[in-house]
């Protein structure tokens, strides 16, 4: 079964989030350690959380595993230096969620 982390930026009013670095250099990154163990990554850009109501996260990122043992093998791998990065695009911390995908 398919599992997901889900690396989800919440947005606050001192935040700070540099989405070139991000693209440019973060994802990269990623590709780089995780590029084998993954099936896709997709990333959303918080604009709004309704009709004239701020977003209430700056971005959102799901990466797919095809399992959860790729998961573990890539935290443990590799995970450490992706979160030794967060510090260069942002200046929040990140809340993650690790789930099934049950529909997608």
């Amino acid at each position: 079964m398919p599992t997901t982390l889900q690396v989800i930026y919440p947005a606050r009013d001192d935040a700070v989030f540099d989405y070139d670095y991000y693209l440019d250099n973060h994802l990269p990154l990623l590709q780089e350690h995780w590029g084998e163990l993954i099936e896709g990554i997709e990333v959303t850009k918080g604009l709004a959380s309704g009709p004239d109501i701020p977003a209430a996260y700056l971005l959102i990122a799901t990466v797919t595993f095809p399992d959860l043992d790729s998961l573990d093998e890539a935290m443990g791998e590799s995970g450490g230096q992706l979160i030794d990065d967060v510090p260069n695009f942002t200046n929040v911390r990140p809340q993650i969620l690790i789930g099934e995908l049950i529909h997608g």
